[in-house]
C-alpha cells in the first residue's frame, strides 16, 4: 500500500513537472532576424494633428478631378492637417516606385519649418 501511494505521488509530481513552463529560451538568430526592427516615424507623422488656416491653391490639371471638388478639397485639407495618419497609410497605385513613402506623399509635396503645406502633389487629384 505504501509502495502504491509513493508511486502515485511520483506520477502526479512528474505530470505536474511536465506541465509547468520552463525558463524562457533565448531567441535564436533566425527568430531575432525575423522580428521587425523598430523604425522611427516619418517626419510628417511627428507633427501630429496640424490645423492649418491658409492652404495653397489646389493643383488643377487640365482634366477634371476624378471625384467631386468638395471631396477633393476635403481630402487635401485632411492630408494637410493629419500627416500623422496619412504617413502610415500605404499607397496601392504603384507610386511608391516614384519615391512615395505613404499616402501623405500623394497629396503633399512640401511643408515649411512649422509643418504648413507649401506645395501640393497633383497625384491626389486622381
Amino acid at each position: 500500500m505504501i509502495l502504491a501511494g509513493a508511486a502515485l505521488i511520483l506520477v502526479i509530481g512528474g505530470l505536474l513537472y511536465l506541465r509547468t513552463p520552463g525558463p524562457a529560451a533565448a531567441p535564436t538568430a533566425a527568430q531575432a532576424a525575423a522580428t521587425p526592427a523598430v523604425v522611427d516615424p516619418p517626419d510628417a507623422a511627428k507633427l501630429g494633428p496640424h490645423p492649418q488656416e491658409n492652404l495653397p491653391p489646389l493643383p488643377f490639371d487640365p482634366e477634371p478631378p476624378a471625384r467631386p471638388m468638395e471631396v477633393v478639397r476635403a481630402a487635401y485639407k485632411f492630408a494637410a492637417e493629419h500627416p500623422e495618419v496619412l504617413s502610415y497609410v500605404p499607397c496601392y497605385c504603384g507610386c511608391e516606385h516614384s519615391g512615395h513613402r505613404g499616402n501623405e506623399d500623394c497629396f503633399v509635396t512640401a511643408r515649411d519649418e512649422k509643418g504648413d503645406v507649401t506645395q501640393w502633389e497633383p497625384h491626389g487629384m486622381t
